[in-house]
Protein backbone atom coordinates (compact mmCIF):
# COMPACT_ATOMS: atom_id res chain seq x y z
CA UNK A 1 0.00 0.00 0.00
CA UNK A 2 1.20 3.67 -0.92
CA UNK A 3 1.70 5.75 2.36
CA UNK A 4 0.92 9.37 2.30
CA UNK A 5 4.38 11.57 3.08
CA UNK A 6 4.07 15.64 4.19
CA UNK A 7 7.07 16.93 2.67
CA UNK A 8 7.08 20.26 4.33
CA UNK A 9 9.52 23.30 4.96
CA UNK A 10 9.39 24.67 8.10
CA UNK A 11 11.62 27.30 9.84
CA UNK A 12 13.63 27.00 13.14
CA UNK A 13 10.42 27.82 15.34
CA UNK A 14 7.73 25.69 13.24
CA UNK A 15 6.23 27.84 11.20
CA UNK A 16 5.55 26.47 7.47
CA UNK A 17 4.43 29.93 6.32
CA UNK A 18 5.02 33.48 7.72
CA UNK A 19 2.31 36.46 8.10
CA UNK A 20 0.16 36.22 4.79
CA UNK A 21 1.42 33.11 3.71
CA UNK A 22 4.26 34.39 2.99
CA UNK A 23 7.15 31.72 1.90
CA UNK A 24 9.62 33.73 0.37
CA UNK A 25 12.32 32.57 2.94
CA UNK A 26 12.40 29.44 1.93
CA UNK A 27 16.19 28.38 1.36
CA UNK A 28 16.08 25.83 -2.25
CA UNK A 29 19.43 25.95 -3.37
CA UNK A 30 20.83 23.46 -5.79
CA UNK A 31 21.74 20.39 -3.89
CA UNK A 32 17.65 20.43 -1.75
CA UNK A 33 16.40 21.15 -5.27
CA UNK A 34 18.17 18.19 -6.51
CA UNK A 35 17.07 16.09 -3.84
CA UNK A 36 13.72 17.53 -3.74
CA UNK A 37 13.68 16.10 -7.80
CA UNK A 38 14.75 12.59 -6.91
CA UNK A 39 12.60 12.48 -4.47
CA UNK A 40 9.54 13.80 -5.86
CA UNK A 41 10.40 11.92 -9.10
CA UNK A 42 9.63 8.58 -7.30
CA UNK A 43 5.81 9.45 -5.95
CA UNK A 44 2.87 8.15 -7.67
CA UNK A 45 1.39 11.58 -7.45
CA UNK A 46 1.11 14.93 -5.35
CA UNK A 47 -1.73 15.87 -2.81
CA UNK A 48 -1.49 19.80 -2.23
CA UNK A 49 -4.69 22.35 -1.45
CA UNK A 50 -5.67 25.37 -3.20
CA UNK A 51 -3.23 27.55 -2.24
CA UNK A 52 -0.01 25.52 -2.91
CA UNK A 53 -1.32 24.19 -6.41
CA UNK A 54 -2.06 27.61 -7.60
CA UNK A 55 1.86 28.55 -6.41
CA UNK A 56 3.03 25.67 -7.98
CA UNK A 57 0.58 26.02 -11.43
CA UNK A 58 1.79 29.69 -11.64
CA UNK A 59 5.03 28.99 -12.05
CA UNK A 60 6.05 25.78 -12.95
CA UNK A 61 4.29 24.49 -16.07
CA UNK A 62 6.72 27.06 -18.30
CA UNK A 63 9.78 27.35 -15.79
CA UNK A 64 11.82 25.41 -18.37
CA UNK A 65 11.29 27.96 -21.06
CA UNK A 66 13.73 30.48 -19.64
CA UNK A 67 17.41 29.89 -21.59
CA UNK A 68 18.78 31.24 -17.98
CA UNK A 69 16.83 28.44 -15.68
CA UNK A 70 19.09 26.23 -13.90
CA UNK A 71 18.95 22.75 -14.65
CA UNK A 72 17.03 21.40 -11.18
CA UNK A 73 14.95 23.97 -12.44
CA UNK A 74 14.05 22.73 -16.20
CA UNK A 75 13.97 18.84 -14.46
CA UNK A 76 11.50 19.87 -12.06
CA UNK A 77 9.26 21.45 -14.65
CA UNK A 78 9.32 18.23 -16.47
CA UNK A 79 8.55 16.57 -13.31
CA UNK A 80 6.23 18.59 -11.68
CA UNK A 81 3.89 18.86 -15.40
CA UNK A 82 4.10 14.83 -15.58
CA UNK A 83 3.40 14.11 -12.41
CA UNK A 84 -0.59 13.30 -11.98
CA UNK A 85 -1.77 15.57 -8.90
CA UNK A 86 -5.17 15.47 -6.78
CA UNK A 87 -5.73 19.22 -5.20
CA UNK A 88 -8.35 19.33 -2.47
CA UNK A 89 -10.41 22.99 -2.95
CA UNK A 90 -13.95 24.28 -2.98
CA UNK A 91 -13.21 26.74 -5.20
CA UNK A 92 -10.81 25.38 -7.86
CA UNK A 93 -13.09 24.09 -10.87
CA UNK A 94 -10.57 22.86 -13.12
CA UNK A 95 -6.96 21.31 -12.70
CA UNK A 96 -4.57 21.52 -15.60
CA UNK A 97 -1.28 19.59 -15.95
CA UNK A 98 -2.56 16.01 -14.88
CA UNK A 99 -4.82 17.33 -11.18
CA UNK A 100 -7.71 16.30 -9.85
CA UNK A 101 -10.18 18.34 -8.12
CA UNK A 102 -11.30 17.22 -4.89
CA UNK A 103 -13.73 18.97 -2.69
CA UNK A 104 -13.23 17.46 0.66
CA UNK A 105 -10.81 15.36 2.83
CA UNK A 106 -12.57 12.09 3.09
CA UNK A 107 -11.00 9.44 4.90
CA UNK A 108 -12.47 6.39 3.03
CA UNK A 109 -11.20 8.17 -0.44
CA UNK A 110 -8.15 8.91 0.67
CA UNK A 111 -7.26 5.10 1.77
CA UNK A 112 -8.65 3.84 -1.72
CA UNK A 113 -5.93 6.35 -3.04
CA UNK A 114 -3.40 4.69 -1.29
CA UNK A 115 -4.76 0.94 -2.51
CA UNK A 116 -3.90 2.06 -5.63
CA UNK A 117 -0.74 0.88 -7.37
CA UNK A 118 2.29 3.06 -7.72
CA UNK A 119 4.49 4.96 -5.62
CA UNK A 120 3.69 7.18 -2.92
CA UNK A 121 1.60 10.22 -2.56
CA UNK A 122 3.24 13.28 -1.67
CA UNK A 123 1.62 15.92 0.50
CA UNK A 124 2.04 19.67 0.80
CA UNK A 125 0.30 22.90 1.91
CA UNK A 126 -0.48 24.10 5.09
CA UNK A 127 -4.41 23.36 5.56
CA UNK A 128 -4.21 20.52 3.77
CA UNK A 129 -1.68 18.82 5.72
CA UNK A 130 -3.42 20.16 8.92
CA UNK A 131 -6.57 17.97 7.55
CA UNK A 132 -4.65 14.94 6.63
CA UNK A 133 -2.72 15.11 9.84
CA UNK A 134 -6.15 16.05 12.13
CA UNK A 135 -7.81 12.46 10.12
CA UNK A 136 -4.00 10.25 10.91
CA UNK A 137 -3.68 10.24 7.39
CA UNK A 138 0.06 10.81 7.54
CA UNK A 139 2.18 8.10 7.56
CA UNK A 140 6.00 9.65 6.73
CA UNK A 141 7.25 12.94 7.72
CA UNK A 142 9.91 14.52 5.70
CA UNK A 143 10.18 18.07 7.62
CA UNK A 144 12.84 20.59 6.04
CA UNK A 145 14.16 22.97 8.18
CA UNK A 146 15.58 26.33 7.35
CA UNK A 147 17.84 28.74 9.28
CA UNK A 148 15.47 30.79 9.99
CA UNK A 149 13.59 32.04 13.08
CA UNK A 150 9.86 33.35 11.74
CA UNK A 151 8.13 34.19 15.26
CA UNK A 152 4.84 34.13 13.43
CA UNK A 153 2.38 32.84 11.07
CA UNK A 154 1.28 29.12 10.58
CA UNK A 155 2.70 25.98 12.06
CA UNK A 156 3.16 22.73 10.96
CA UNK A 157 2.03 21.66 14.35
CA UNK A 158 -0.48 23.52 16.03
CA UNK A 159 -0.05 24.66 19.75
CA UNK A 160 3.67 23.62 19.39
CA UNK A 161 6.39 25.62 20.60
Amino acid sequence: MRKIVLMMSVSLDGYTEGPGHDISWHCVDDELHRHLNDTVRRFGGLLSGRRTYELMADYWPAADADPDAPAAIVEFAGIWREMPKVVYSRTVEKGEWNTVVVRDVVPGEVRALKERAGGDLGLGGAEVAAEFMRLGLVDEYRVYVHPVILGQGRRLFPGGR
